[in-house]
């Protein structure tokens, strides 16, 4: 276990997939982050690599070949290990091997930065590219917050989300597991929306970006607690619950990627939301969360 800290925040890192796990305040002692309680579910913070999402089938086609790869890829699931680590900072990196290879048939180095900096926490995902040929891959974050934070009291209905800049977002949908990428609609963030779990049925809501900076907070309408999760150059993000357990935790998901179209032929290089890196280039996708 990887531990962080400074005059305010106290972090826990699990090398097991680079995963955050626990992000408490120093004086209140409010754990900030969703404790995996896998009746509702079992993880809290995955790094998604090399795909966002559901794949149809969980496979895709490359190359004449077959590759099965289940939802959100396999970086998750793999030990990271410790390139460098000071109080308030450390650098994990996971590479390509011989069991990636059978699911995803490229040589890529992940390395995932976290520097605690007094209430906030920023966090790079870095792809570098070792190969000569081109390397696609999509990659996102899936920070999950608890929601009440506050142990004592407080409900879920208590909290709202707020997003800015304050606009009207094009919204993409879910079909099942799968996006609806031509048959976008909106939804209105000019004012906070109150928090309610009816409000997931349709899963998650993918809020196109288009690469805008943006913030998303969840806070309550309560006291002053509260997380904002600050994002810019993402072309998605996604705001979670499940739906109907009524879980008490809220996700905010910077997404550099998307789940497989509902039409999708399975094409790996045909799909939505891939990036693509030349040979020797890295590509890095950030965000910071702020705690209060």
């Amino acid at each position: 276990m990887i531990i962080l800290h400074d005059d305010f925040l106290t972090v826990q890192i699990d090398q097991m997939g680079a995963e955050l796990i626990s992000v408490k305040d120093n004086e209140s002692q409010i754990e900030y982050m969703w404790q995996a309680d896998s009746t509702f579910w079992g993880r809290h913070a995955p790094i998604l690599f090399p795909i966002v999402g559901r794949l149809h089938d969980d496979q895709y086609q490359l190359q004449d070949q077959t590759y099965g790869l289940t939802q959100h890829g396999f970086a998750r699931d793999r030990d990271f290990t410790v390139v460098s680590q000071t109080p308030t900072k450390v650098i994990l990196e996971q590479r390509a091997d011989a069991e990636t290879k059978q699911k995803y048939p490229f040589d890529y180095q992940l390395t995932v930065t976290f520097e605690l900096k007094a209430h906030e926490l920023q966090v790079a995902m870095t792809v570098m590219n070792p190969n000569q040929q081109e390397l696609p891959f999509s990659i996102g974050a899936h920070p999950g917050f608890n929601v009440p934070l506050d142990t004592a009291g407080g409900s879920f209905t208590d909290y709202q989300v707020t997003v800015a800049p304050k606009r009207v977002y094009d919204r993409i949908p879910l079909s099942g597991p799968y996006s609806e990428v031509n048959q976008q609609v909106t939804d209105d963030f000019r004012q906070p929306k109150g928090l309610n779990h009816q409000a997931f049925d349709q899963d998650a809501k993918i809020l196109a970006l288009n690469g805008e900076e943006t913030t998303v907070m969840l806070s309550s309408t309560k006291d002053d607690h509260g997380v904002a999760l600050h994002v810019g150059g993402a072309p998605y993000v996604g705001i979670w619950s499940p739906y109907p357990k009524e879980a008490p935790f809220v996700c905010i998901e910077p997404w550099w990627g998307i789940a497989d179209p509902v039409d999708h032929d399975g094409n790996f290089l045909t799909k939505p939301g891939l990036n693509r890196l030349a040979a020797n280039q890295q590509f890095t996708a950030a965000y910071s969360i702020s705690y209060f």
